[in-house]
Protein backbone atom coordinates (compact mmCIF):
# COMPACT_ATOMS: atom_id res chain seq x y z
CA UNK A 1 0.00 0.00 0.00
CA UNK A 2 1.28 3.23 -0.38
CA UNK A 3 -0.23 6.79 0.83
CA UNK A 4 -2.64 7.46 -1.82
CA UNK A 5 -4.65 4.48 -1.00
CA UNK A 6 -5.15 4.24 2.91
CA UNK A 7 -7.46 6.72 3.72
CA UNK A 8 -8.22 5.49 7.20
CA UNK A 9 -5.61 4.35 10.14
CA UNK A 10 -6.43 1.66 12.98
CA UNK A 11 -6.33 1.85 16.35
CA UNK A 12 -5.05 -1.58 18.01
CA UNK A 13 -4.76 0.09 21.47
CA UNK A 14 -8.39 -0.55 22.04
CA UNK A 15 -9.58 -3.66 23.11
CA UNK A 16 -13.22 -5.31 23.57
CA UNK A 17 -14.51 -4.06 26.96
CA UNK A 18 -18.10 -5.34 26.67
CA UNK A 19 -20.42 -3.66 28.36
CA UNK A 20 -18.33 -1.69 30.37
CA UNK A 21 -17.30 0.36 27.63
CA UNK A 22 -20.36 2.89 28.65
CA UNK A 23 -18.70 2.56 32.15
CA UNK A 24 -15.21 4.18 30.15
CA UNK A 25 -17.17 6.28 28.25
CA UNK A 26 -19.04 8.04 31.56
CA UNK A 27 -15.70 8.35 33.39
CA UNK A 28 -14.16 9.46 30.51
CA UNK A 29 -17.07 12.28 29.83
CA UNK A 30 -16.59 13.27 33.68
CA UNK A 31 -12.98 13.98 33.03
CA UNK A 32 -13.46 16.09 29.66
CA UNK A 33 -16.17 17.92 31.58
CA UNK A 34 -14.37 18.59 34.53
CA UNK A 35 -11.44 20.01 32.56
CA UNK A 36 -13.31 21.70 30.59
CA UNK A 37 -15.88 23.88 33.67
CA UNK A 38 -12.39 23.84 36.04
CA UNK A 39 -10.28 25.77 32.98
CA UNK A 40 -13.05 27.67 31.67
CA UNK A 41 -13.96 28.66 35.08
CA UNK A 42 -10.66 30.01 35.86
CA UNK A 43 -10.14 31.70 32.64
CA UNK A 44 -13.79 33.98 33.12
CA UNK A 45 -12.44 34.43 36.62
CA UNK A 46 -8.60 36.27 35.88
CA UNK A 47 -10.81 38.04 32.88
CA UNK A 48 -13.51 39.67 34.96
CA UNK A 49 -11.44 40.58 37.35
CA UNK A 50 -9.35 43.46 37.00
CA UNK A 51 -6.99 42.92 39.68
CA UNK A 52 -5.81 39.74 38.19
CA UNK A 53 -4.47 41.38 35.55
CA UNK A 54 -1.14 41.00 35.84
CA UNK A 55 1.67 39.37 33.63
CA UNK A 56 1.09 35.81 35.54
CA UNK A 57 -2.28 35.71 35.55
CA UNK A 58 -2.00 36.60 32.01
CA UNK A 59 0.37 33.59 31.00
CA UNK A 60 -2.42 31.36 33.21
CA UNK A 61 -5.31 32.33 31.01
CA UNK A 62 -2.90 31.20 28.01
CA UNK A 63 -2.37 28.38 29.32
CA UNK A 64 -5.54 27.46 30.39
CA UNK A 65 -7.01 28.27 26.65
CA UNK A 66 -4.38 26.35 25.59
CA UNK A 67 -5.59 22.93 28.05
CA UNK A 68 -8.95 23.35 26.54
CA UNK A 69 -7.37 23.48 23.16
CA UNK A 70 -5.51 20.09 23.42
CA UNK A 71 -8.64 18.62 25.50
CA UNK A 72 -10.45 19.22 22.73
CA UNK A 73 -8.17 17.45 20.07
CA UNK A 74 -7.98 14.39 22.87
CA UNK A 75 -11.21 13.49 24.29
CA UNK A 76 -13.76 13.85 21.88
CA UNK A 77 -12.00 11.18 19.50
CA UNK A 78 -11.65 9.26 21.80
CA UNK A 79 -15.33 9.08 23.48
CA UNK A 80 -16.37 8.04 19.47
CA UNK A 81 -14.14 5.17 19.76
CA UNK A 82 -14.84 4.08 23.31
CA UNK A 83 -18.67 3.36 22.25
CA UNK A 84 -17.73 2.46 18.25
CA UNK A 85 -16.66 -1.79 17.20
CA UNK A 86 -14.44 -0.49 14.80
CA UNK A 87 -11.77 1.50 15.80
CA UNK A 88 -10.58 3.47 12.78
CA UNK A 89 -10.45 7.12 12.04
CA UNK A 90 -9.91 8.79 8.55
CA UNK A 91 -6.52 10.30 7.35
CA UNK A 92 -7.66 13.99 7.48
CA UNK A 93 -9.10 13.28 10.95
CA UNK A 94 -5.85 12.08 12.41
CA UNK A 95 -3.81 14.52 10.79
CA UNK A 96 -5.90 17.00 12.66
CA UNK A 97 -5.83 15.45 15.68
CA UNK A 98 -1.74 15.12 14.96
CA UNK A 99 -1.74 18.96 14.27
CA UNK A 100 -3.75 19.57 17.52
CA UNK A 101 -1.91 17.68 20.26
CA UNK A 102 1.63 19.09 18.62
CA UNK A 103 0.44 22.64 19.08
CA UNK A 104 -0.76 21.85 22.48
CA UNK A 105 2.73 20.54 23.50
CA UNK A 106 4.22 23.24 21.94
CA UNK A 107 2.25 26.41 23.22
CA UNK A 108 2.42 24.35 26.75
CA UNK A 109 6.03 24.02 27.47
CA UNK A 110 6.78 27.61 26.31
CA UNK A 111 4.38 28.87 27.94
CA UNK A 112 5.96 27.31 31.12
CA UNK A 113 9.06 28.52 29.92
CA UNK A 114 7.30 32.17 29.73
CA UNK A 115 6.14 31.89 33.49
CA UNK A 116 9.30 31.11 34.35
CA UNK A 117 11.04 34.01 33.10
CA UNK A 118 8.20 36.00 34.57
CA UNK A 119 9.15 34.47 38.41
CA UNK A 120 12.59 35.34 37.62
CA UNK A 121 12.36 39.08 36.69
CA UNK A 122 9.43 39.56 39.29
CA UNK A 123 11.51 37.91 42.52
CA UNK A 124 15.10 38.80 41.23
CA UNK A 125 14.64 42.68 39.69
CA UNK A 126 11.50 43.46 41.34
CA UNK A 127 12.48 46.86 40.84
CA UNK A 128 12.62 46.76 36.91
CA UNK A 129 9.22 44.14 37.08
CA UNK A 130 6.79 47.01 35.44
CA UNK A 131 9.27 47.52 32.78
CA UNK A 132 10.13 44.25 31.72
CA UNK A 133 7.17 42.84 32.00
CA UNK A 134 4.63 45.94 30.64
CA UNK A 135 1.05 43.85 29.83
CA UNK A 136 2.14 44.43 26.30
CA UNK A 137 5.27 42.71 26.27
CA UNK A 138 3.51 40.15 27.97
CA UNK A 139 0.71 40.16 24.93
CA UNK A 140 3.46 40.03 22.64
CA UNK A 141 5.08 37.45 24.27
CA UNK A 142 1.92 35.08 24.11
CA UNK A 143 1.23 35.90 21.08
CA UNK A 144 4.94 35.14 19.18
CA UNK A 145 4.43 31.62 21.40
CA UNK A 146 1.11 30.72 19.88
CA UNK A 147 2.56 31.60 16.13
CA UNK A 148 5.83 30.00 16.79
CA UNK A 149 4.10 26.75 17.69
CA UNK A 150 1.35 26.87 14.76
CA UNK A 151 4.31 27.47 12.30
CA UNK A 152 6.79 24.50 13.75
CA UNK A 153 3.74 22.15 13.59
CA UNK A 154 3.38 22.60 10.40
CA UNK A 155 6.46 22.46 9.41
CA UNK A 156 6.48 18.62 11.22
CA UNK A 157 3.20 18.11 9.61
CA UNK A 158 4.73 19.05 6.14
CA UNK A 159 7.88 16.75 6.15
CA UNK A 160 5.24 13.37 7.34
CA UNK A 161 2.16 14.55 5.30
CA UNK A 162 3.16 13.60 1.84
CA UNK A 163 5.38 10.29 3.45
CA UNK A 164 4.05 7.09 1.05
CA UNK A 165 2.59 4.30 4.01
CA UNK A 166 3.17 0.93 4.39
CA UNK A 167 0.28 0.17 6.66
CA UNK A 168 -2.27 2.00 8.26
CA UNK A 169 -2.00 0.49 12.68
CA UNK A 170 -1.35 2.95 14.91
CA UNK A 171 -0.50 1.06 18.31
CA UNK A 172 -2.52 3.93 20.28
CA UNK A 173 -6.07 4.80 21.28
CA UNK A 174 -5.00 8.44 19.43
CA UNK A 175 -3.19 9.72 16.48
CA UNK A 176 0.59 11.05 16.88
CA UNK A 177 3.24 12.11 14.32
CA UNK A 178 5.70 9.75 15.23
CA UNK A 179 3.09 6.64 14.49
CA UNK A 180 2.53 7.67 11.34
CA UNK A 181 6.25 8.68 10.50
CA UNK A 182 7.00 4.75 11.69
CA UNK A 183 4.36 3.26 9.06
CA UNK A 184 6.50 4.82 5.99
CA UNK A 185 7.93 2.82 2.97
CA UNK A 186 11.07 4.79 2.76
CA UNK A 187 13.62 6.48 4.33
CA UNK A 188 12.97 8.76 7.34
CA UNK A 189 15.53 10.50 7.99
CA UNK A 190 14.68 14.04 7.12
CA UNK A 191 11.96 13.56 9.10
CA UNK A 192 14.68 12.22 12.23
CA UNK A 193 16.93 15.02 11.79
CA UNK A 194 14.18 17.43 11.91
CA UNK A 195 13.12 16.25 15.39
CA UNK A 196 16.53 16.14 16.80
CA UNK A 197 17.62 19.38 15.96
CA UNK A 198 14.15 20.62 17.78
CA UNK A 199 15.00 18.95 20.53
CA UNK A 200 18.51 19.81 21.15
CA UNK A 201 18.19 23.61 19.73
CA UNK A 202 14.86 24.90 20.88
CA UNK A 203 13.78 22.56 23.82
CA UNK A 204 17.32 22.41 24.86
CA UNK A 205 17.68 26.56 24.84
CA UNK A 206 14.24 27.34 26.83
CA UNK A 207 15.01 23.96 29.17
CA UNK A 208 18.72 25.58 30.34
CA UNK A 209 16.94 29.12 30.39
CA UNK A 210 14.49 27.49 32.90
CA UNK A 211 16.94 26.21 35.11
CA UNK A 212 18.81 29.05 35.07
CA UNK A 213 16.01 31.30 36.42
CA UNK A 214 15.35 28.55 39.14
CA UNK A 215 18.84 28.56 39.94
CA UNK A 216 19.03 32.62 40.47
CA UNK A 217 15.43 32.34 42.22
CA UNK A 218 16.63 29.59 44.37
CA UNK A 219 20.21 32.06 44.92
CA UNK A 220 17.45 35.24 46.14
CA UNK A 221 15.54 32.62 48.39
CA UNK A 222 18.22 31.66 50.25
CA UNK A 223 19.76 35.00 50.99
CA UNK A 224 16.97 36.85 50.99
CA UNK A 225 14.55 37.29 54.21
CA UNK A 226 11.77 35.15 55.22
CA UNK A 227 8.96 37.02 54.16
CA UNK A 228 10.85 36.97 50.63
CA UNK A 229 11.09 32.70 50.82
CA UNK A 230 7.79 32.96 51.34
CA UNK A 231 5.96 34.95 48.48
CA UNK A 232 8.31 33.27 46.32
CA UNK A 233 7.19 29.92 46.91
CA UNK A 234 3.84 30.66 46.88
CA UNK A 235 3.97 31.71 43.19
CA UNK A 236 6.73 29.17 41.77
CA UNK A 237 5.58 25.84 43.75
CA UNK A 238 2.54 25.93 41.18
CA UNK A 239 4.57 26.41 38.32
CA UNK A 240 7.54 24.35 39.19
CA UNK A 241 5.27 21.35 39.85
CA UNK A 242 3.24 21.52 36.58
CA UNK A 243 6.50 22.30 34.32
CA UNK A 244 7.71 18.70 36.48
CA UNK A 245 4.45 17.06 35.78
CA UNK A 246 4.51 17.89 32.52
CA UNK A 247 7.95 17.17 31.46
CA UNK A 248 7.62 13.77 33.44
CA UNK A 249 4.67 13.09 31.23
CA UNK A 250 6.31 13.88 27.74
CA UNK A 251 9.37 12.42 28.81
CA UNK A 252 7.05 8.99 28.93
CA UNK A 253 5.50 9.56 25.88
CA UNK A 254 8.98 10.19 24.31
CA UNK A 255 10.18 6.79 25.36
CA UNK A 256 7.23 5.01 24.56
CA UNK A 257 7.43 6.37 21.13
CA UNK A 258 10.75 5.92 20.27
CA UNK A 259 11.63 2.11 22.17
CA UNK A 260 9.95 -0.94 22.41
CA UNK A 261 7.65 -1.01 24.75
CA UNK A 262 5.19 -4.29 23.77
CA UNK A 263 6.66 -5.92 27.29
CA UNK A 264 4.28 -3.40 29.38
CA UNK A 265 0.58 -4.61 29.59
CA UNK A 266 -1.84 -2.81 27.23
CA UNK A 267 -3.42 -0.87 30.12
CA UNK A 268 0.01 0.81 31.72
CA UNK A 269 1.07 1.57 27.78
CA UNK A 270 -2.29 3.61 27.13
CA UNK A 271 -2.02 5.01 30.86
CA UNK A 272 1.30 6.43 29.42
CA UNK A 273 0.86 7.74 26.43
CA UNK A 274 -2.87 9.92 27.77
CA UNK A 275 -0.60 11.46 30.91
CA UNK A 276 1.10 13.80 29.86
CA UNK A 277 -2.47 15.15 27.20
CA UNK A 278 -4.98 14.70 30.71
CA UNK A 279 -2.78 15.39 33.78
CA UNK A 280 -2.23 18.62 33.22
CA UNK A 281 -5.16 20.16 32.05
CA UNK A 282 -6.82 17.88 35.08
CA UNK A 283 -4.01 19.20 37.64
CA UNK A 284 -3.05 22.95 36.52
CA UNK A 285 -6.43 24.21 37.89
CA UNK A 286 -6.24 22.77 41.13
CA UNK A 287 -2.19 23.78 41.16
CA UNK A 288 -3.46 27.36 40.85
CA UNK A 289 -6.56 28.30 42.23
CA UNK A 290 -5.91 26.47 45.65
CA UNK A 291 -2.11 27.26 45.77
CA UNK A 292 -2.14 30.89 44.49
CA UNK A 293 -3.91 33.31 47.16
CA UNK A 294 -5.53 35.87 44.84
CA UNK A 295 -7.43 32.83 42.80
CA UNK A 296 -8.52 30.71 45.77
CA UNK A 297 -9.80 33.99 46.99
CA UNK A 298 -12.05 34.99 44.75
CA UNK A 299 -13.07 31.72 43.89
CA UNK A 300 -14.32 31.22 47.48
CA UNK A 301 -16.01 34.66 47.51
CA UNK A 302 -18.19 33.60 44.27
CA UNK A 303 -18.26 30.58 46.07
CA UNK A 304 -19.74 32.64 49.53
CA UNK A 305 -22.17 35.04 46.96
CA UNK A 306 -23.74 32.12 45.35
CA UNK A 307 -24.66 30.66 48.64
CA UNK A 308 -25.72 33.58 50.01
CA UNK A 309 -27.87 34.17 46.88
CA UNK A 310 -29.50 31.11 47.24
CA UNK A 311 -30.94 31.80 50.98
Amino acid sequence: MNSTQITFFSFSAYFDTGRLKYLYFLVVMFIYSFIMFSNLLLIVVICVNRTLHEPMYLFLVSLFVNELCGSSGLFPLILVQILSDSHTVSVPLCFLQIFSLHFYGSVELFTLGAMSYDRYVAICCPLQYNVLMSLRKVWAMTASVWLYSVLATLAMLSLSGPLQLCGNIIHKVYCDNFSVVKLSCYDTTINNIYGLLYIFTVIAGLFLMILYSYVRILRVCLSGSHRTRQKALSTCTPHLSSMINFCFGAFFEIVQGRFNMTHLPNMVRIFLSLYWLTCQPLLNPLLYGLNLSKIRIICKNLSTGRQKACV
